[in-house]
């Protein structure tokens, strides 16, 4: 039977309903495997870092104001009262008019409160030093407990681990954290027509593109795919994909059957899952329009449209950004996150008011200038038109085209 479109809704209002699914609970990784995870709770330092006040240069320890109107002509001098190796507590304090070698990371004996850089200084001999820069105090000094207070958040909640964050903990003699759990993602495809990627196809049939290349995706966002076994149009074989995928996965990408035809069996399918609800059958996007969203016991069930590059723009825009707010990131559908090129559009482009268009551009880079954005247009079943592209200009649904010569922002891919 044929199915009207359930309820298209705008972009704006699927990413609310994106966002009301919440992030999946936590568990503890260790540093090793905590890398692109997100934080589920606040960290709080264990102990100071630095442990004490230490040399972040080479040079000599001093009292700032014995440097005070130092330079090149008018020089201060010194007397060195030792020096300090790196692993050791100084077991000496500076005075007035006294100075002490050190090394990066050393710890400033009692007394000192910057460090001149070797750069600007001269041993003269008998333990004078020749002091040619003025310092202020805290100078290339690392202070006490600067980078991480005992007791206080050293990284909060919804901080997503790159390896400057895991430095951090490792710093701080932490060695696993609670982390949101990574989404384990089913990805099903449908369809008589497709046939495995090493087969030959005859007429009529075309290799099974969307599940490698959904998989791939959903690695890149940062969760675990796992592809299911291919599947016919037939009801009962759907219902029943559906049911062993969500079953072992959080979610689920279903390829296909998801717009408006005689063969599209995506909602009936899921319609005949207990706890079902349909959240949205269109949005206005343009390409991937006929996208459906529906919810089965709480665990997501996505309708990809079976084209492949309607698919994988509907990924980058919504898919993607799901996945890592799944995963905890409280910002995973921030615009300000997408990496951006501004570039210059090479040619008129036209948009239909009402739908947010997603024009795939490649880049010709100018010396000097911002690069080219040239759209590359093609049928919705085209392959091309995503292999070419660069990146991807969202034109607002307000719009009803944009003038060759703008500056526009490119969504690097």
């Amino acid at each position: 039977m044929t199915h009207g479109f359930f309820e298209v809704v705008s972009t704006a209002r699927f990413r609310e309903i994106l966002t009301s699914f919440p992030p999946l609970g936590a568990e503890h990784a260790e540093l090793s495997a905590a890398h692109g995870r997100v934080l589920a709770k606040d960290v709080a330092a264990r102990e100071d870092l630095p442990l004490a006040d230490r040399s972040s240069m080479d040079g000599y320890a001093v009292r700032a104001a014995d440097t005070f109107g130092a330079s090149e002509g008018n020089p201060a001098y010194l007397e060195s009262a030792g020096s300090l190796r790196i692993d050791a507590v100084p077991d000496f304090s500076i005075q007035s008019g006294e100075c002490a070698a050190i090394t990066t990371g050393g710890i400033l004996p009692e007394g000192a409160d910057a460090v001149v850089m070797i750069e600007h200084t001269q041993e003269l001999g008998s333990g004078t030093i020749e002091i040619r820069k003025s310092l202020a105090p805290h100078d290339n000094v690392m202070l006490r407990g600067e980078d991480a207070k005992a007791g206080e958040t050293a990284l909060a909640r919804g901080t997503r681990l790159r390896a400057q964050e895991i430095g951090f903990l490792a710093a701080l003699g932490i060695d696993a954290a609670l982390v949101h759990r990574r989404p384990r993602v089913a990805v099903l495809s449908t369809g008589d027509e497709l046939v495995d990627i090493s087969a030959t196809p005859r007429v009529g049939q075309v290799r099974d593109v969307n599940t490698v290349a959904v998989c791939a995706l959903v690695a890149e966002a940062g969760a675990e795919p796992v592809a299911l076994e291919r599947v016919p149009d037939r009801l009962d074989v759907i219902v029943d994909a559906l049911r062993r995928g969500l079953a072992e996965c959080d979610m689920l990408f279903l390829s296909g059957g998801s717009s408006v035809g005689t063969r599209d069996l995506t909602v009936e399918a899921i319609g005949k899952l207990p706890n079902s609800q349909i959240l949205a059958h269109g949005v206005q996007v343009s390409p991937g329009k006929p996208t459906i969203l529906a919810s089965v016991a709480g665990k997501p069930i996505w309708g990809l449209p079976g084209q492949v590059t309607s698919a994988q723009v509907v990924m980058h825009a919504f898919g993607m950004p799901f996945l890592r707010h799944l995963a905890g990131d409280p910002a995973a559908f921030d615009p300000a996150r997408r990496p951006m090129r501004q570039a210059e559009l090479a040619r008129n482009v036209a948009s239909k008011a009402g739908r947010e268009d997603y024009l795939r551009v490649s880049l010709q880079q100018r010396p000097g200038q911002p690069p080219l954005a040239l759209p590359r247009l093609g049928k919705s079943g085209l392959l091309k038109t995503m292999l070419q592209a660069e990146g991807l200009i969202v034109m607002d649904a307000r719009l009803e085209g944009l003038k060759a010569g703008s500056l526009v922002d490119v969504w690097l891919l």
